[in-house]
């Protein structure tokens, strides 16, 4: 119950922080490699080896099991089929330990995309991704990574609706624009 009621009060902090990422589109994102989680089997995910396969959805979320982040983890597993139908892969990053990401993989993720533990901040830190008002906690903050390890789109809102909506489309954009670069050829 008290980590709900501190999650209120971060989640009503977080309400009045202007909605910027702040790495912006066209920068470079930062390489990681970090322990996480799909499934509830742990593995390490590496930014530069999925960035082989395609586009990386990036999402930072305050804290598993939390209503906003069951919610948005729900919004990207059901959105999971269009996103590898467009070559993407998608990861959840937050400062919970691998054991609650263990389980939050399965319930909340449906097993269909991994989630990352950073208890020490430093992706998050990396992305500029904290929540101002508590840095402990990051941001609700969605990046699209392309390939060449440039930023395509940013979006930060503590309000999880619309960020699977924005993410995808970016990656449809970008998708077609790599058709239309191949049908130029």
């Amino acid at each position: 119950m008290k980590r709900t009621a501190v999650f209120g009060v971060i989640f009503a902090a977080g309400l009045v922080v202007p909605a910027i990422a702040a790495l912006q589109e066209g920068a470079k994102a930062p390489d990681f490699t970090a322990q996480a989680s799909l499934g509830g089997k742990d593995f390490s995910f590496s930014l530069a080896n999925a960035l082989k396969n395609g586009p990386v959805v990036l999402y930072f979320y305050p804290a598993a099991f939390t209503h906003g982040c069951t919610i948005e983890a729900h919004d990207f597993a059901d959105a999971m089929p269009q996103y590898a139908a467009l070559g993407a892969t998608v990861i959840g990053v937050s400062h919970d330990k691998i054991d609650t990401l263990d389980r939050f993989s399965v319930s909340e993720c449906r097993s269909k995309f991994p989630v990352a533990a950073d208890p020490d901040e430093i992706v998050i830190k990396s992305y500029d991704a904290a929540l101002p008002s508590h840095p402990e906690y990051a941001n609700r903050t969605s990046y699209v990574i392309a390939p060449d390890h440039s930023i395509l789109m940013t979006y930060t809102d503590m309000n999880p609706d619309k960020h699977v909506e924005l993410t995808l489309a970016a990656v449809k954009k970008w998708h077609d624009a790599q058709g239309a670069v191949h049908s130029t050829k």
